[in-house]
C-alpha cells in the first residue's frame, strides 16, 4: 500500500485550521450551545478549489461485498465502484457494528455504537439533536447536503440542504421530502438520487468546501431493476453457494430465522411473479401490487414485456423441492445484480461529474454500504447475523490527490471510523466521545495502536426475520458470538480454516484458551464502549 506523506497531511491540516475561526475547545461544546452560531465566515478562494478537501460519501443499502468485483468477480463486474478502489484504498476487512439499516446510519453520523447514539434498531426514533459529523463540518464552514435514504424517522439536521426518501422509498417515481416539503419525483430512484446530487453540486457555493452524502435505496429488498437493465444477465447461470442447503448443524441460533431464499422469499413480492390469474395469493402480494402500481404506462409496459414470459414459464414448470429452491436463487440474483449495476452506472456518472468540473483532485470519495448481505450463503437473503456476509461491507476511499494514498488495507475498520476520518481530513479535532478512530494515521503507516479486534452487537428481537439478539468479537482469525435473551448459546469460528463459518468450535477442548482470550476481549471492549446489553 502506498502511504500518505505525513508532512503533506500536516500542511493540509494547518491550511485548514487557518479558515476556522473557533478555538477547538468550542467544538466540544457545540452540541450544548448550538451549531449555527458557531459557523465561520465563508472561505475566500478567488475561484480556486477550497484548501480543505471536499467529501462525497456514497452509501448503498444491503450491498454485499460479494457483488463488487474488486472483492469478488464471480457474479458481476462493477468498473465504476472498482475505479474508486483502484485510484484509492480498498479496505479488505471493513465491518459494521450492528447489521441493520437505521442503526448503521446513526453510527455513521455519530461515530458511536448503537447503545450510545440510541438507535439500537429500526423501530426507535433517532435523536437528531445530538452531535453528528455533518454538524461539526457545517459549523466549520462546510456546505452539507444529504440526498436519498434517511430512514431515521426524525428529520435530518446538520444539513444545509436535504432531499430524503420517505421511509424506504420506492424504486419507481418515489416521493421525497425536500427541506421539509413533500415532492414527487419521476423516474428510477437510483437515477433520480444521482440527478438530485449533481443538481445540488451545480448550485452550491463554489467558494466553500462541501460534504455531500449520497444514500441510495438500492440494493434494498424488493430489488426492482431499472427497466433499461431488465435484459441484463440474460441466460446467465449464477454459481450457487456451496452452503446454500445449509442444515445448521451445531449452530442452534442459525435455525431461528425467517430469511431463507427457498423458504421465506415471497413468490410475488420478492420474485415478481404477479400472475394475472391471481393464483399466487401470497402474504405480500398486495404490497407488491402497490409498488408495481407506482409505475407509469411506459415503465409498466417494459416491465410486463420482460416479466410476463418469466411468469408464464414458471407457472408451466410447476417446480417443487430442490428445483424450486434453485430457481428462486437464480431469480433473486438476477434482480439483485441488476440493481447493483444501476448503482455502478450512477456512481460512474458522479465520478465523471467530479472529473469534468475540476473537483476530483481535492475530493474524498467514499463508497460503502450500510451493511453486508447474503447472496444465498447459508440459504439466506437479508443481514443481521454476525456471520461474515452481513458483518462485512464493501469500503473504498479515493483521497485527494495531494495525499497520494492508494493500495489495499487489511486493517480491521468499522463504520464508527467514518465520522472521525472525515473530521480529521477536514482539519478538525475528533471529539473525545466519538468511539471510532480516524483512518488517516493508519494510512500514514502508523498501525501500532490500531485495534486488533472489532465489537458487534445486534439488538432487534423479536423481529420479522427472527434473528436473536447477539454480540461478539472478531479478530483477524477468530470470531466468538454470544446469542442471548431467550436463548443462551455461543459460537466460535476459525476464519482461516473455516471462512464460511460452518463448523462451530465452541466447547472443543483444543480451543479452550482461544475462547478464554476472546471472552476477555469481549469484556474489555464492552467496558471500553460502555455497552448496555439491553
Amino acid at each position: 500500500m502506498t502511504i500518505v506523506s505525513a508532512p503533506k497531511l500536516e500542511k493540509l491540516r494547518a491550511r485548514a485550521r487557518q479558515h476556522i475561526n473557533l478555538p477547538y475547545l468550542l467544538y466540544g461544546l457545540i452540541g450544548l450551545f448550538g451549531f449555527a452560531a458557531c459557523a465561520p465566515e465563508a472561505e475566500e478562494t478567488d475561484g480556486n478549489p477550497p484548501a480543505r478537501p471536499n467529501i462525497v460519501f456514497i452509501m448503498t443499502d444491503d450491498h454485499g461485498y460479494q457483488a463488487m468485483s474488486a472483492y469478488d468477480d464471480r457474479y458481476i463486474q462493477t468498473p465504476n465502484l472498482d475505479r474508486i478502489a483502484e485510484e484509492g484504498v480498498l479496505f479488505t476487512n471493513s465491518f459494521v457494528t450492528n447489521s441493520i439499516c437505521a442503526p448503521s446510519r446513526a453510527v455513521l453520523l455519530t461515530g458511536k455504537h448503537s447503545h450510545l447514539n440510541g438507535q439500537i434498531d429500526n423501530r426507535v426514533r433517532f435523536d437528531s439533536s445530538q452531535a453528528t459529523f455533518p454538524k461539526y463540518l457545517q459549523a466549520a464552514g462546510y456546505q452539507t447536503a444529504l440526498v436519498g435514504k434517511w430512514h431515521l424517522r426524525s428529520e435530518p439536521t446538520g444539513f444545509d440542504h436535504y432531499e430524503r426518501l420517505i421511509g424506504q422509498g420506492n424504486y419507481y417515481n418515489s416521493d421525497f421530502i425536500e427541506n421539509g416539503e413533500r415532492k414527487q419525483s419521476a423516474g428510477y430512484v437510483t437515477d433520480v438520487i444521482t440527478d438530485k446530487s449533481i443538481n445540488w453540486l451545480d448550485k452550491r457555493d463554489p467558494n466553500k468546501p462541501f460534504c455531500l452524502l449520497v444514500h441510495h435505496k438500492a440494493t434494498h429488498r424488493i430489488w426492482m431493476p431499472d427497466t433499461a437493465l431488465l435484459n441484463d444477465f440474460a441466460g446467465v447461470e449464477f454459481p450457487v453457494p456451496d452452503n446454500y442447503f445449509d442444515a445448521y448443524e451445531g449452530r442452534e441460533a442459525a435455525t431461528y430465522h425467517e430469511m431463507g431464499v427457498f423458504k421465506d422469499m415471497d413468490i410475488v413480492y420478492d420474485l415478481k411473479m404477479l400472475d394475472k390469474e391471481g393464483e399466487f395469493k401470497t402474504r405480500y402480494r398486495a404490497a407488491y401490487e402497490r409498488m408495481y402500481g407506482r409505475m407509469n404506462d411506459e415503465q409498466r409496459a417494459a416491465w410486463d414485456a420482460f416479466y410476463d414470459p418469466v411468469i408464464k414459464d414458471f407457472m408451466a414448470a410447476k417446480l417443487e423441492g430442490k428445483d424450486l429452491a434453485l430457481w428462486k436463487y437464480q431469480r433473486y440474483m438476477q434482480d439483485y445484480l441488476k440493481c447493483v449495476r444501476s448503482v455502478d452506472n450512477n456512481v460512474g456518472r458522479l465520478l465523471d461529474y467530479l472529473d469534468d468540473n475540476g473537483l476530483a483532485e481535492n475530493t474524498l470519495v467514499v463508497y460503502t454500504s450500510d451493511q453486508g448481505f447474503y447472496l444465498g450463503e447459508h440459504g439466506w437473503f437479508d443481514k443481521r447475523y454476525m456471520y461474515e456476509e452481513s458483518l462485512r461491507t464493501p469500503l473504498a476511499m479515493r483521497f485527494p490527490q495531494s495525499l497520494n494514498i492508494s493500495g489495499k488495507s487489511p486493517a480491521l475498520v468499522q463504520n464508527i471510523d467514518y465520522a472521525p476520518t472525515f473530521m480529521d481530513l477536514a482539519g478538525l479535532d475528533v471529539p473525545e466521545d466519538m468511539q471510532g478512530k480516524s483512518l488517516i494515521p493508519l494510512l500514514q503507516g502508523d498501525s501500532t495502536e490500531w485495534r486488533q479486534a472489532i465489537y458487534y452487537h445486534y439488538y432487534e428481537y423479536p423481529n420479522e426475520h427472527g434473528v436473536k439478539k447477539h454480540y461478539g468479537v472478531r479478530t483477524d482469525r477468530y470470531k466468538l458470538i454470544h446469542f442471548y435473551g431467550d436463548i443462551d448459546t455461543w459460537e466460535l469460528y476459525d476464519l482461516r480454516e473455516d471462512p464460511h463459518e460452518m463448523n462451530n468450535l465452541y466447547g472443543e477442548p483444543a480451543y479452550e484458551s482461544v475462547v478464554t482470550d476472546l471472552k476477555l476481549r469481549i469484556d474489555d471492549l464492552q467496558e471500553t464502549y460502555a455497552v448496555d446489553l439491553m
